[in-house]
């Protein structure tokens, strides 16, 4: 029995414009929110609506009321699709809310901040570093292998290490600030509750005491709402990892 053809498309009423309001209603939709395993939790959708457009395509947020954290988010990795962004929402659920929004949008933005292809003169080593690794093993060079698998891990810990430098802590405080200010807070109100929520955060983990990093971005955020004169010497700023 012969195949019926399938009827060709008419595109004779064809608009372009139809199909990019399409596409945008899909996009503000509310079906996004169900592929995030938020179970339900209303705060859960709040903070969704609280992200900016870059946070809802690449992170997702997972409830973990196990974890001794608040809020957590592990440093991405170059093959990972999402960003996870763990919350234990029993003890989220005891700070106020505008420290939540804040410490919120901070790991949102450090989570999406991290670029493992940004080109620079690390990235671009590792990256020779590995390819120089396959032709030496194809050509059964084991001491070329050596030479280039050093060189990739070098630099690969290098740009590990100014992942989670300073001056990428401080840069995502200032990110938050930045958002938070589009979500209607003033800078200095926004500094303030980002400098409370580092405290909070603390205590709620029972960590006695912040760490190094902590105490920068804390006097870094005091100078920015004004409680402080000091801000983080340049020194400081390198991209030295945490402790």
């Amino acid at each position: 029995m012969p195949r019926r053809s399938s009827p060709l498309p008419n595109f004779r009423n064809f608009d372009p414009r139809r199909v990019g309001s399409r596409w945008l209603d899909s996009v503000r939709s509310d079906d996004w929110r169900r592929e995030m395993p938020i179970d339900g939790n209303p705060e859960a959708g709040r903070l969704l609506d609280l992200m900016p457009a870059s946070g809802r395509m690449l992170c997702r947020l997972v409830s973990q009321p196990t974890q001794s954290y608040v809020i957590q988010a592990e440093l991405p990795r170059p093959w990972d699709r999402y960003r996870l962004i763990q919350i234990n929402f029993e003890l989220w659920s005891q700070m106020p809310r505008p420290q939540r929004d804040l410490i919120f949008l901070r790991t949102v933005c450090w989570s999406t901040g991290v670029e493992w292809f940004k080109p620079d003169l690390y990235r671009g080593l590792a990256l020779a570093g590995v390819l120089g690794t396959v032709v030496e093993a194809a050509q059964s060079d084991a001491i070329g292998v050596l030479v280039a698998g050093g060189l990739a891990a070098l630099a690969g810990t290098q740009v590990w290490r100014r992942s989670r430098g300073t001056q990428t802590e401080l840069d995502a405080d200032d990110a938050a600030l930045r958002v938070a200010q589009r979500r209607g807070y003033e800078e200095v109100e926004a500094a303030r509750h980002l400098n409370a929520a580092i405290e909070t955060v603390a205590q709620l983990e029972g960590r006695p005491s912040l760490n190094f990093t902590e105490l920068l971005r804390s006097q870094n955020l005091k100078a920015i709402a004004g409680l402080s004169s000091v801000g983080v010497p340049e020194s400081y700023r390198s991209d030295r990892p945490e402790p």
